[in-house]
């Protein structure tokens, strides 16, 4: 079976998605069956193309066993509704055109949600070639941006849902990351047999590789600090402000170090807002290689996995929580639902309401004191993941439903 992905994000970029689609692609590929991703040229999120890839249409290349074609798009930064709405139509339109002329026809085609354009050119090409069409749901748009206050419902918003009900209905299979977005989707009007879950996960293998902490901290320049991490996007979704008004309370604590790796929307306003707070307690650095990001878990005696207190986030899931839990970092979070069920049973983390200041505050002050239940948390936390949330095991069961999807199309 030959499995065509269509996702604009894709890796050497940083974040959940890439990381789900690149590690999903090897695991398939390793169980035999042929992979390729159709995906755009590396900018995500500076907007900034390599040099090598300026003005190119078209290039093909391979990660270790996955076929990767990249076709041009409207390089812009992870900002702007406006130009970021162009980034996302640009690669529509190049994906549908010199993806479909370069792309081997495949027998299934997936295509990654967000972005709603790039699903609509996986939905196109598996017309084309007359092959099953497969959804994978990763975010509810755009439900999420009127709930954040980025959209307000009117036209535009009415034609968005007619767009995502219209790629449910015409999907074979409907891949969801959590129960709450399968709940979501099969109550309006969509069959519910269609409709599967399959969650995030971790390479269990690469994040829980061991390695010496006090080397990782030397590497980084973090020797003698408490270091409380928060490693992924700065946008709107996360909170991060009030995770700077945690840090404001902990300034006369000269060992304690909140470390912000990432990019995001909101990146330029909270490093501005943590000078002007006079915050000396608190680093940012960019985003990093994901081969590097293991080292950083490493170095940190706390993770960090808020969420905005918006309805819909009581169904999301951050891929985030898994990998910190692999690597054996306890976890703060800060969310309600679904995520926060799964990390009480994990065992491996202390969940307090979604932007709770204080509770935050009290969840890391009662872990610094208590290095013997931060050794059990991570132990805890370790063998969940290995149990429930093995990408490879994941990936068995993703290739069992597009199996499916190929079966019932020939029939």
């Amino acid at each position: 079976m030959r499995i065509l992905f269509v996702c604009q994000y894709f890796a050497p970029e940083p974040g959940a998605p890439q990381a789900r689609l690149l590690e999903t692609g090897r695991a398939l590929a390793r169980a035999g069956l042929e992979v390729a991703v159709l995906t755009g040229f590396p900018n995500h999120p500076t907007g900034i193309l390599a040099a090598g890839d300026r003005g190119r249409l078209f290039r093909r290349e391979r990660m270790d066993d996955v076929e990767v074609l990249r076709t041009w798009l409207f390089a812009t930064p992870n900002r702007g509704f406006g130009r970021k709405t162009l980034g996302h139509l640009s690669f529509m339109a190049s994906a549908m055109l010199l993806g479909g002329a370069r792309a081997r026809r495949p027998d299934v085609v997936v295509a990654s949600s967000p972005t709603f354009f790039g699903a609509i050119a996986g939905w196109v090409l598996s017309v084309r070639w007359r092959v099953p069409f497969v959804f994978e749901v990763r975010d509810l748009w755009p439900a999420i941006f009127t709930q954040l206050g980025v959209l307000e419902r009117g036209w535009l918003v009415r034609a968005l849902e007619f767009v995502e009900l219209f790629l449910y209905r015409r999907a074979a299979k409907v891949v969801t990351v959590t129960e709450g977005f399968r709940k979501d989707i099969s109550s309006r009007g969509i069959d519910a047999g269609k409709v599967v879950t399959i969650t995030n996960g971790v390479d269990t293998v690469r994040f829980h590789s061991g390695g010496d902490a006090g080397e990782a901290r030397r590497e980084l320049g973090l020797q003698g600090k408490f270091v409380i991490l928060y490693l992924g996007a700065h946008g709107v979704s996360h909170a991060l402000g009030k995770i700077l008004d945690v840090a404001g309370r902990w300034v006369d604590d000269p060992s304690a170090l909140f470390l912000f790796v990432g990019e995001g929307a909101e990146k330029d306003e909270l490093v501005s807002r943590a000078r002007a707070a006079g915050l000396l307690n608190v680093r940012f650095t960019g985003a990093v290689p994901r081969e590097r990001v293991p080292l950083f878990y490493r170095a940190a005696d706390v993770g960090l996995v808020p969420l905005r207190d918006v309805p819909l986030f009581s169904a999301f899931i951050p891929s985030k929580m898994f990998e910190l839990l692999s690597a054996g970092v306890p976890i703060v979070a800060s969310l309600r639902g679904e995520p926060a069920e799964i990390l009480d049973r994990s065992g491996g983390a202390v969940v307090v309401p979604p932007e709770d200041v204080t509770a935050i505050d009290a969840a890391l002050r009662r872990l610094r004191r208590d290095p013997a239940e931060r050794r059990r948390m991570a132990a805890r936390g370790v063998e969940f993941v290995r149990r429930n949330y093995d990408r490879a095991a994941l990936a068995m069961r993703y290739a069992d439903v597009l199996r499916a999807a190929v079966r019932e199309g020939r029939r």
